[in-house]
């Protein structure tokens, strides 16, 4: 019966996936519900792209503290606590475009209790899982935010439809809430009675690769590894960071400009409704589900048969997805029709997916110890893409509406699309010079 048990590692990396799930959901959800207030009451594109960018000025500010709290409390309450303070926000705020400043708090604080999540539940993956089952496993929990994304396009409009966009917030808390109780009754540290090998941070398990010389025997045949402080000053002159950095602000770049300006393109670029769309506008965060969870599984798959290098594979699969992505990015504003637009951005995303099991793991690679400061790093930088992307866009398309006098012509898109198309291209060379599979971290 011991070996039917569930593995409490897998129930683990679950509750993390449906906290992405559930992030990303709000995330997509505060776009539509705002985008709809916001044009109801005729607020201008630049204006948008303000409100929408704040978030990210909050979640900036949280990602390296959040890394730092994680190393120090622990990612399983950090988590917890991220969770409450986000959905309470959402539970409380009204959706009013007129009422600018608090709009802007909350987007603030939303953006920095959800700063704390990511680098806490690397930090929870890095004591819990294992090296053979760690691109999947990471790549299943960030894939979250794709399924999560891709049911927020489906389902929210048609909430939004009848209900009105302050039900979006509601539906929103009481996801929250949810998962905050299920977190709170199914989470734990993993025992070190149970994990021979301590892990990097916190109590859980290393299982990661480890030179021999590295380890320190202590009695019971267990192994310790040496504390010391934070390394600050090798990550910031790390130059295989710093590929995960630029990655990391490439890809997020890429998708928070699509994330938060699809459903614009769709409804003024191409004049269709969202309701009127069906299913098929959550397909581009829906193939980003697939082709995370492909690029995880084939990773590890290239890894423990020893196919491929770890470094090898972490390059191939960026660099795929990456250049794959650019070019799917530059030929967007070509299609006007609704099923090529959706082609094209399911592709560029799905591409950006797939890359994810180059960069996105890599900082577990080479600093399995320091996960989540190395993630709070880089997801620094992929915040700061948010916040220039979004608004950046934003000031674009006000541009390009003087010029063309609305937003329905191609060339008002050209260089929304063309911009982090050519990002794609440029990172995926920086990370196929300086990356590599080994770990530079004691």
């Amino acid at each position: 019966m011991r070996r039917m048990k569930f593995p409490k590692r897998y129930l683990i990396v679950i509750l993390t996936f449906i906290c992405t799930s559930v992030c990303y959901i709000e995330r997509v959800g505060f776009s539509i519900a705002y985008t709809v207030a916001a044009d109801a009451a005729g607020v201008n594109q630049s204006s948008k792209g303000t409100i929408l960018s704040t978030f990210y000025y909050g979640y900036a500010c949280s990602q390296v503290p959040g890394g730092w709290a994680a190393q120090k409390i622990g990612g399983r309450r950090v988590l917890f606590l991220s969770f409450v303070l986000w959905s309470l926000t959402c539970a409380f705020v009204p959706l009013d475009p007129n009422r600018v400043a608090v709009l802007v708090i909350a987007r603030l604080l939303v953006g920095v209790a959800q700063g704390f999540i990511f680098p806490s539940i690397h930090t929870v993956l890095a004591q819990w899982v294992p090296p053979h089952e760690r691109s999947r496993s990471v790549s299943l929990t960030t894939s979250g935010m794709y399924l999560g994304a891709a049911m927020g396009m489906l389902l929210l409009p048609t909430l939004v439809k009848f209900r009105g966009p302050q039900s979006v917030f509601v539906a929103e808390a009481t996801l929250g809430a949810l998962w905050s109780l299920l977190w709170f009754k199914y989470a734990s540290d993993p025992p070190r009675s149970e994990h021979s090998k301590a892990a990097a941070a916190g109590f859980g398990e290393s299982l990661l690769p480890v030179k021999g010389a590295q380890k320190v025997k202590v009695e019971n045949g267990g192994s310790s590894v040496r504390t010391g402080g934070i390394p600050w000053k090798r990550i910031t002159l790390s130059l295989p960071v710093w590929a995960i950095v630029i990655n990391n602000f490439t890809f997020h770049y890429a998708l928070y400009v699509l994330m938060n300006w699809l459903p614009t393109y769709f409804e003024q670029g191409l004049q269709l409704s969202l309701q009127d769309m069906g299913s098929s506008k959550m397909l581009p965060y829906f193939n980003m589900f697939i082709f995370s969870n492909v690029g995880g599984v084939l990773a590890d798959h290239l890894i423990t048969r020893r196919i491929m290098s770890v470094t090898r594979t972490r390059k191939v699969l960026n660099t795929i997805g990456f250049i794959v992505a650019s070019l799917a990015l530059m030929v967007l504003p070509l299609f006007r029709s609704s099923s090529g637009a959706v082609f094209c951005s399911s592709v560029a995303l799905g591409s950006l997916a797939l890359g994810r099991a180059g960069f996105a793991v890599n900082h577990m690679d080479i600093a399995p110890r320091y996960a989540g400061i190395v993630m709070g790093v880089s997801n620094t930088a992929g915040t700061l893409a948010g916040i220039v992307g979004v608004d950046l866009t934003g000031r674009l398309l006000e541009a390009a509406k003087a010029s063309y006098s609305d937003l329905s012509s191609p060339g008002s898109w050209n260089t929304v699309f063309m911009i982090p198309g050519l990002l794609c291209i440029l990172s995926s060379f920086v990370f196929l010079i300086f990356s590599t599979g080994e770990r530079i971290f004691d």
